[in-house]
């Protein structure tokens, strides 16, 4: 199924858990890890050649997180996983940054 390109699927974020787990950045900025609840929608526009398998389509999965600005929070906006989540969600594999 892979052509060689990088893969990334998307979803929309249906809920935010915010853990208490905090850390500052560099900045002095405070960073709380979140758990989004994403439903997959399909691929992200770079790789519009992908289909989408029908059993991951609305699939929910949890996403893990640093959010530090409101926007960060909001429901309902579009999040993409990184091509080593993707791979992890297609191969059916549980990793720390994305489970079901």
């Amino acid at each position: 199924m892979s052509t060689g390109r990088i893969r990334k699927l998307q979803g929309i974020v249906e809920a935010v858990e915010c853990t208490g787990e905090k850390v500052k950045d560099d900045e002095g900025l405070e960073w709380e890890k979140v758990v989004y609840t994403v439903r997959i929608t399909g691929f992200s526009k770079r790789t519009p050649d992908e289909k989408l398998p029908e059993h991951l389509r609305d699939m929910r999965v949890k996403l893990v997180r640093y959010a530090c600005f409101d926007w960060h929070f909001k429901i309902g906006v579009r999040k993409t996983l990184e091509p080593d989540e993707t791979e992890a969600v297609l191969n059916g594999v549980k990793i720390d940054t994305v489970y079901w």
